[in-house]
């Protein structure tokens, strides 16, 4: 045989195909390669780039973000050397950004980078249509009104919004977007998608099949799946039960005794894995109510302008009251479990052709729903309309408030509830203190404690108000610890470099979860407490 001729080209080349998959290695076991395709085509905008924006970044270009944009007009102080590790002693006097930028791109030169010498909050004021062009913006240390003004913008574009904030030993966290829907959620814990207590003809025709009861071969009955005991136990339990499956606490043990008695030996690993499977054969019928919430929102009835997602939603609704009987697609994978190979293989067969004539179905009526409303029949890719099947069961979606409705019109009673409360009392405290120093610095052209002598009266205007903020929330004779405002002027709006690098590490984790649309992104306002050691999280 003639060996294979390759040309230095190819040989050349075959290592720079490879060299993401190698690269990426641990991230693409946790996201996969679709998630890791969705940073690489994103385009990212942080604004600041002190020690907080740079650490958020530095996160983003180590995971492999396609493309990064860094605004900021200030220019390397002497004072950033101690907290920022993104420039160094040659950078001084030069542009933070400009420096910011060198060093991030050393870090993975497959990262597109550049930089903008402006000031965030002139381009916020002067240039809005700036931020249409990227995927997800990133705005640190900025102040409430700048905070509002982009929040109104980003939404406008359909822009995703992440605020971050350090401020001596508290942090701040927060998203804003119009919607974000998940498909892939990668719940912690989620019951696998077998249907015991509701079996389709197919699996019913296969249980029918297997004796539980047969003893030879010896083994035979000790490889018998889990799978096909209990649906042959619920339904022996629901003849005798008026059609209906355990409930009570009692009905459920006898349940576990019945599937118990039909042990021949005690070394049984196949009975034992049933027993503790039990529970699942008593789990609901049909969907969640978070998944029936999501159909029955008024997003379901799809348009012309409606996402990918709505209008799967909108198939989805329709399969569940048709061919689904009250049930999503079936999922189509089963666990490990005890079993020959010739019956485990057959039932993972059988659980396979199931989803598969399943996302034939929905495909269809996807399809179908895209005609309807004047879009191309074909543009729902068919790995999405599969994918949005096996995650039908975890399907999510995420609200958010405007910014500036949170601040003008938070819930009095949260506010009040947090405050009251000894485990948030230090976190809803930050919050008011943050908003507070905000106002401190608009009515005196710095941050209390910014800078030396003063701290006295300091701490007296800041106390002042931030009494005044709470009667504007509604907290009338509300008050804050005097040492909580002491801290805050002790902080003198410093960013002290851990703090910076924990919550700009909070603050990537939420951008790789908005923009893979994988993990379920933080719903409220996260509050970093660095003197009580604690994250938390506010939904005001």
């Amino acid at each position: 045989m003639q060996p294979i001729k390759r040309s230095r080209k190819h040989v050349e080349e075959e290592p720079t195909m490879a060299e993401p998959k190698i690269k990426y290695d641990r991230q693409l076991r946790i996201w996969g390669e679709v998630g890791q395709a969705a940073l690489e085509e994103a385009s990212i905008c942080l604004l600041n780039c002190g020690p907080t924006g740079s650490e958020a970044l530095k996160n983003l270009v180590l995971g492999g973000v396609g493309c990064i944009t860094i605004v900021d007009g200030s220019t390397v102080q002497i004072g950033d050397l101690g907290n920022n590790f993104m420039v160094d002693a040659k950078s001084v006097g030069q542009s933070k950004a400009k420096s910011v930028c060198a060093f991030l791109q050393e870090l993975n030169d497959s990262v597109n980078a550049r930089f903008i010498e402006e000031n965030p909050d002139t381009l916020i004021t002067t240039n809005p249509s700036f931020f249409s062009q990227f995927t997800l913006v990133i705005a640190t240390q900025l102040v409430e009104d700048s905070m509002v003004k982009l929040d109104r913008i980003c939404r406008e574009a359909n822009v995703k919004l992440v605020l971050v904030r350090s401020y001596g030993l508290a942090g701040f966290v927060r998203i804003s977007v119009k919607e974000h829907p998940i498909i892939d959620s990668k719940p912690d814990h989620f019951l696998d998608d077998l249907r015991l207590n509701n079996p389709w003809p197919e699996l019913k025709s296969f249980v029918e099949t297997i004796d539980l009861n047969v003893s030879e071969p010896p083994a035979a009955h000790k490889h018998i799946p889990y799978v096909v005991i209990l649906v042959k136990m619920a339904e022996e339990w629901a003849l005798s039960h008026s059609g209906n499956l355990p409930s009570t606490r009692e009905e459920k043990k006898e349940f576990k005794d019945l599937v118990k008695s039909k042990m021949i030996s005690t070394d049984e690993d196949n009975y034992k894995e049933a027993i503790e499977a039990a529970f699942k054969v008593f789990a609901p019928r049909g969907i969640s109510s978070e998944v029936q919430k999501l159909i029955n929102d008024s997003c379901a009835e799809a348009n012309s302008n409606s996402s990918a997602f709505w209008v799967m939603v909108a198939a989805l609704k329709e399969f569940v009251l048709n061919e689904g009987d009250g049930e999503a697609p079936l999922e189509g994978s089963i666990p490990d479990m005890t079993s020959s190979t010739e019956h485990y293989i057959n039932l993972q067969k059988i659980y396979l052709v199931k989803a598969e004539a399943d996302f034939l179905v929905m495909e269809e009526r996807v399809k179908n729903i895209l005609k309807k409303i004047g879009r191309d029949p074909n543009s729902i890719s068919k790995p999405t309309i599969k994918s949005f099947c096996k995650n039908a069961r975890k399907l999510k979606l995420c609200r958010y408030r405007m910014v500036e409705d949170e601040f003008s019109n938070p819930s009095v009673t949260e506010i009040q509830k947090y405050l009251a409360d000894e485990d948030y009392s230090g976190a809803m405290g930050f919050y008011i203190l943050l908003r507070a120093a905000d106002r401190f610095a608009a009515n005196y052209n710095k941050f209390p404690g910014q800078f030396d002598g003063g701290m006295d009266e300091d701490i007296s205007r800041l106390k002042t108000t931030a009494l005044s903020l709470l009667t504007d929330l509604g907290c009338n004779g509300a008050v804050l610890p005097d040492d909580l405002i002491n801290e805050m002027c002790r902080f003198g709006a410093s960013e002290i470099h851990v703090v910076s690098a924990f919550v700009g590490g909070i603050a990537s984790q939420e951008v790789i979860k908005l923009v893979t649309k994988q993990f379920v992104p933080m719903l409220g306002t996260y509050i970093f407490n660095g003197i009580d050691h604690k994250s938390q999280l506010l939904k005001l």
